[in-house]
């Protein structure tokens, strides 16, 4: 069985990739390499998979495309034919939808509807693609759950992800694509992302330099250890979405429908304050931060928090990280990678 991964050069996209080359999957992998953060950091996760695949050529295949490329995606899906597809690229960063919107549109929808027509011209058996916790937009109702709306968007990057999660719906409802949405909350760990505030914290902290801390510290976030979301990516992946037979159009449910679509939050369930992640951060590496306590930024939200008994219910899995635990791992990691 071949799976597509799209995205497979970002942080999520390598990690899922890496547990997938371990349990002997066929995997083909495409990413544009985009400039939006350090290239070379999404090299280095590329050489680690060629590294895991080893010798076996079929085992790892890369491709540097762009979603956003209809003609390019269109002959990889009738080259490679995959089995299942796990599309988890995008452009990612609230705060860089305010200043390049453009970039989100191409890749977030004109992209996303490239992987969604491959997928039914190619008959895939699953595909399971990444959402957001950023769809909750101003919803102030926590936890956060699948059965809640989702209509009040605060970024365009929110917007386009609630956009991607209708596309798939109709795809699902129109051809029978089985898909499954999955809204990840503030993703963080080794390999992670430098445009985020474990990378940018952790920097400026060994250099001696300020970090910006927004709304003075008191956001709360559903901090998830890189491993339960890939863990919960790989799950998923296994257990094709269906319809639910209990659907009632007359009192529909956001989280199910009557096509095979569904969709599950994956979080930590144990939101923390931004403050105390700094502070296990400082402990783990030994530094303490200069702060700049600084207002809320446009397109943010004051707290996350992810309710995943949906999650739970559907593959038996919820996260479990301890943030102290993934702290200590992430700084453990950075102090290496950074020398």
């Amino acid at each position: 069985m071949t799976v597509l991964i799209t995205g497979a050069a970002g942080f999520i996209g390598a990690a899922v990739a890496e547990r997938l080359l371990a349990r002997g999957e066929q995997l083909v992998g495409i990413d544009n390499l985009n400039p939006y953060y350090d290239p070379a950091l999404k090299q280095a996760r590329l050489q680690r998979l060629e590294a895991q695949a080893g010798a076996t050529p079929l085992r790892w295949r890369f491709h540097p495309l762009d979603i956003a490329d209809g003609t390019a995606m269109a002959e990889l899906f009738a080259a490679v034919r995959p089995r299942r597809v796990i599309h988890l690229a995008a452009q990612a960063g609230v705060r860089y939808s305010l200043e390049n919107p453009a970039a989100y549109v191409q890749s977030n929808l004109v992209g996303m509807g490239h992987i969604l027509e491959g997928c039914r011209h190619q008959a895939v058996e699953h595909l399971v693609y990444a959402s957001s916790s950023s769809v909750y937009g101003g919803n102030r109702n926590l936890p956060f759950s699948e059965r809640q709306p989702v209509n009040h968007p605060v970024s365009l990057y929110a917007a386009t992800k609630k956009a991607g999660e209708l596309m798939a719906h109709t795809t699902s409802h129109l051809y029978g694509l089985p898909a499954t949405g999955l809204r990840f909350f503030t993703v963080y760990g080794p390999w992670g992302r430098p445009d985020m505030a474990p990378m940018l914290f952790a920097r400026a902290i060994l250099a001696g330099e300020p970090i910006r801390v927004f709304n003075h510290g008191r956001m709360r976030r559903d901090f998830t250890y890189i491993d339960d979301i890939v863990e919960g990516v790989v799950r998923c992946l296994d257990k094709p979405a269906t319809a639910d037979p209990a659907f009632d159009p007359a009192a529909p449910d956001p989280a199910t429908s009557w096509a095979p679509h569904r969709l599950f939050n994956i979080g930590n369930a144990q939101p923390e304050e931004l403050l105390q992640f700094i502070v296990l951060l400082e402990r783990a590496l030994g530094r303490t931060a200069i702060r700049e306590l600084e207002p809320m930024q446009p397109g943010d939200v004051e707290a996350t928090a992810a309710d995943t008994s949906a999650l739970e219910a559907w593959v038996g899995f919820r996260p479990s990280t301890p943030l102290a635990e993934g702290v200590e791992r992430f700084a453990a990691w950075y102090r290496q990678y950074a020398g």
